[in-house]
């Protein structure tokens, strides 16, 4: 691979699975200018194979996709309170966790590398109750910078209202910043929010009254403001709901007690492009299994959809024959929580936008390795035999480097001693021909 272009290198490698890559990389450091570039890292991104995250409890296990068996546990950085631990996002490879004390750490797993963020502080309004509080993590394209928020959800009981304190956290600034409240109350403390089209979504509700239907709330971390999004136009009445990341659209689940719809909006912002994909009912399952309670969408892999039930228990849905088979993971609890990432390069830093100059400079480097490594063996010049006889015979037209004239052996010379033998070989070569013509004129 030493004689192959920096692009064709960059385009092999970024096929390679992260344990791989992070193993060339150790190899020379060449290659490792190169991997830890920006540009690669982008790139390589781009064609990030799919894990899950697996957690039970204070737990964490990755899983290949495509066997679903032999979950490997991995550590991660924070400290565990009362066993339990919190995914509150992934994007990008970035991992974003908690535990109970409120901990949070930006973590890549496949790298093995974490920031510790600061706490975020929130000020508990008077004669109110602490209810819930929610978190979100995406990615920022117009600004370049990851942002976490955060919703911290109050209720007075006493009076039937509620109040909520927005704070988003910058990777680019390290620090969190208060938001004007958010006019809705969480209808799910457990859920995360879901980044689809550079925004957040969760479920809410606009009062405390049980008859007061759900909608999905979109916080666009480019605005960092919040909207409705219109649900489909046959959706109505008082239902349970859920949204989730489903074939990189957003999915809407709805649940009216007799089973689930499955609804994806082909178009992110687009009303006129729900589509309902599959409903699920309690028919679909076993005889002797318990009664569906929630689902959740996790991933779409061709005509399968790979759901989380009750939370507890994953399970493939065929589109086409309606089947559905339940995955047996070994090692693991009943009670587990799952979570797509995407196994990248991608450091809990913000990168450089330098990508091209980087990888110019890399291919400049390469062509001065080539040209040094020539030049470190050295060459030494020597004469055939009769050169000396024929060395008046030179005519105008034959030089001193006609491939007739000389032979080319090369000794272990470096690139300085080389330059420097060569300069005073030529002067001595010079004026040794000046004396010869002068004597036989």
């Amino acid at each position: 691979m030493a004689n192959l272009p920096v692009e064709v290198i960059t385009e092999i490698l970024s096929r390679l699975p992260v344990k791989s890559v992070l193993r060339l990389r150790s190899t020379c450091k060449w290659w490792r200018s190169l991997i830890d570039t920006t540009h690669f890292i982008l790139f390589h991104l781009s064609k990030s194979h799919t894990t899950l995250i697996l957690r039970h409890r204070s737990h964490l296990y990755t899983v290949d996709l495509q066997s679903l068996e032999k979950p490997l546990e991995i550590t991660h950085p924070l400290m565990c309170y009362s066993n339990s631990i919190k995914v509150l996002g992934s994007c990008n490879g970035l991992i974003c966790i908690s535990n109970v004390a409120d901990d949070i750490a930006l973590w890549n797993p496949h790298i093995r590398k974490h920031r510790i963020l600061p706490a975020d502080r929130f000020n508990r309004p008077d004669s109110s109750l602490f209810a819930a509080r929610v978190h979100g993590f995406g990615h920022d394209a117009a600004s370049n910078d990851y942002k976490l928020v955060s919703i911290t959800y109050f209720v007075d009981l006493h009076n039937r209202t509620f109040d909520s304190q927005v704070q988003v956290y910058t990777l680019k600034s390290d620090a969190w910043k208060n938001l004007p409240s958010m006019p809705y109350a969480l209808c799910c403390a457990r859920t995360m929010g879901v980044l689809v089209g550079g925004a957040l979504h969760w479920v809410v509700t606009r009062k405390l009254e049980p008859d007061q239907p759900d909608l999905i709330v979109a916080f666009e971390l480019t605005r960092e403001s919040f909207r409705e999004v219109e649900l489909p136009a046959t959706v109505k009445g008082n239902f349970d709901m859920e949204v989730a990341l489903l074939g990189g659209c957003l999915c809407l689940v709805e649940n009216r007690g007799s089973g689930f719809d499955f609804w994806v909006m082909r178009v992110y912002g687009s009303s006129d492009s729900w589509e309902k994909l599959f409903t699920l009912t309690q028919d679909h399952l076993h005889i002797g299994l318990p009664k569906l309670q929630s689902v959740r969408p996790l991933l779409l892999d061709g005509d399968r959809v790979l759901l989380e039930q009750n939370r507890s228990k994953l399970c493939w849905y065929n589109l086409r024959s309606g089947d559905v088979s339940f995955v047996k993971i070994p090692g693991i609890g009943n009670s587990i929580e799952g979570t797509v990432c995407v196994a990248s390069l991608l450091p809990p830093t913000l990168l450089n936008l330098r990508a091209e100059s980087e990888m110019h400079e890399l291919g400049h480097q390469k062509n001065r390795k080539k040209r040094d490594d020539f030049l470190s063996k050295g060459f030494k010049l020597t004469f055939h035999p009769g050169s000396w006889e024929r060395l008046g015979m030179i005519s105008n037209k034959t030089t001193l480097f006609d491939a007739n004239f000389w032979d080319v052996q090369f000794p272990p010379f470096t690139a300085s001693s080389l330059l420097m033998l060569f300069f005073s070989g030529l002067k001595r070569l010079q004026f040794r021909m000046f004396n010869i013509k002068k004597n036989r004129t």
